[in-house]
């Protein structure tokens, strides 16, 4: 890491495409907040190391740009690393001087992963809501609210899957031990066996199945009283040279960590399976490998495995907020605190709001019109008259279809951004992983906005 070079590089001159207009116009956005680049420098360079000596590396700017580039055509790092190579206009962008080397994909990767959600969130509230509330672009006078899912990047979770994830990782890790002296046996093969005969007999009798779930159930188990034992032996080694320490610690710290996921499972799928207990979501573990991932069920639709987020949009075009929740809570207990956080973005309460119908509650309604909101909307009126929502019915019926909005906008954030599914790894890269498109969706509404109309 190293910090902004006092002269820009050299660099190629702009080509006359709109695109290259558009990331001009975010160049502008984001050259016009000079505090973003401290914030992001902070989340990058490690605490007490030293930046300014070492080897040079990307700057602050350079990953947030990186960022927004990946982003904005859903790319891979390795297919970023080519287009920054390859680009002159992304190279442009990034302020890679044009006789400068490409950052590697690994370079890319561990910068970008270092940047926080909540350092993002505070970008889009400076560069984007503080630019577009001076161009009079979004006020934040007229909001519209609703929820969607955003998938983690898991497969359809099945008891048997996760019974079979939980022998192979254990497994996995008690084979490297095994240059320790410490070995036990290996259920892999059976697991793997009875799993896939579990996914493939989908008709099969109840008994049937029942005694090959026993049987999986009991290698799992096996397999992790294995990995408890070796976790012992492990701490009772003696005489370890500095690189077997290092290893015995990674091996130690794996199996202390997939344990007690592997014990959920046993314990979710005996509850499920033996026992035909229904277990509430909020008890299930659907992935091993992404234990935060919580079940959305959105009435007769699809169950999506991910997280729930609520976002805030206004007739910009532009997301004003956006919360990644913890669960699923339903839609009505949301509407006031989001309303309550238009406040902390603006400095006051919208004059209009518009939810969607799974929001309407009368003391919804109640509780935001006394936040000194005119007009409350609820698509759907659920016993309330349009007279206690809104001043006038000309004035409901405009901000109804006002709410349909938002579902393009969230639409432009799953097509275009990548938020349908989440491609990286851990609830904090969930979230950063979110708020990145957000971001990128708005600078690049922002630009159109500021870009002139052509003639």
């Amino acid at each position: 890491m190293r910090r902004v070079p006092q002269n820009r590089p050299l660099s190629t001159a702009p080509i006359d495409h709109e695109h290259a207009r558009e990331l001009d116009h975010i160049s502008r956005i984001l050259d016009a907040n000079p505090e973003i680049q401290t914030w992001v420098e902070n989340d990058i360079v490690d605490t007490g190391i030293s930046r300014l000596v070492g080897r040079p590396g990307l700057t602050a700017d350079q990953t947030l740009r990186a960022l927004v580039v990946k982003q904005m055509n859903g790319f891979t790092y390795d297919e970023l690393a080519f287009h920054l190579a390859d680009s002159a206009t992304y190279r442009r962008f990034c302020r890679i001087g044009a006789f400068d080397k490409g950052p590697k994909k690994s370079c890319l990767q561990k910068n970008i992963k270092r940047i926080r959600a909540e350092t993002l969130e505070w970008i889009n509230q400076l560069a984007v809501l503080g630019e577009a509330q001076k161009d009079g672009i979004e006020t934040g006078r007229k909001v519209r609210i609703d929820c969607t899912a955003v998938e983690t990047n898991i497969l359809e979770p099945s008891d048997s899957g996760l019974l079979w994830d939980s022998v192979r990782v254990l497994a996995r890790n008690l084979e490297r031990c095994k240059e320790f002296g410490i070995i036990y046996p290996d259920h892999t093969r059976v697991s793997k066996n009875t799993a896939y005969e579990l996914r493939t007999l989908r008709r099969a009798k109840a008994t049937k199945r029942k005694k090959l779930y026993r049987k999986l159930i009991r290698h799992t188990v096996n397999t992790i009283a294995y990995a408890e034992a070796t976790v012992d032996a492990l701490g009772k080694l003696e005489d370890l040279g500095p690189l077997e320490s290092l290893i015995v610690a990674g091996l130690e710290e794996e199996l202390r960590h997939f344990i007690p996921l592997a014990r959920q499972v046993v314990n979710q799928t005996r509850r499920r399976v033996m026992d035909g207990e229904k277990v509430p979501a909020r008890e299930k573990i659907v992935s091993i490998f992404e234990p935060h991932t919580d079940i959305i069920v959105k009435g007769g639709r699809k169950t999506e495995f991910g997280h729930k987020i609520v976002v805030s949009g206004g007739p910009s075009g532009i997301i004003t907020d956006c919360v990644i929740l913890d669960g699923n809570p339903a839609d009505s207990t949301l509407a006031v605190k989001m309303v309550k956080r238009q406040l902390v973005r603006y400095g006051r309460t919208p004059l209009q709001v518009v939810f969607d119908g799974g929001f309407a509650a009368k003391a919804n309604l109640s509780a935001i019109k006394d936040l000194d909101v005119s007009d409350v909307v609820f698509s759907k009126r659920r016993g309330m008259e349009i007279s206690e929502m809104a001043r006038s019915t000309w004035v409901y019926k405009r901000l109804v279809r006002f709410r349909a909005g938002i579902e393009a906008g969230i639409s432009f954030l799953k097509r275009c951004f990548g938020l349908t599914r989440c491609t990286w790894k851990g609830l904090r890269s969930f979230k950063a992983y979110t708020w990145a498109s957000v971001l990128t969706a708005n600078l690049l509404t922002l630009a159109r906005h500021r870009m002139p109309v052509p003639s």
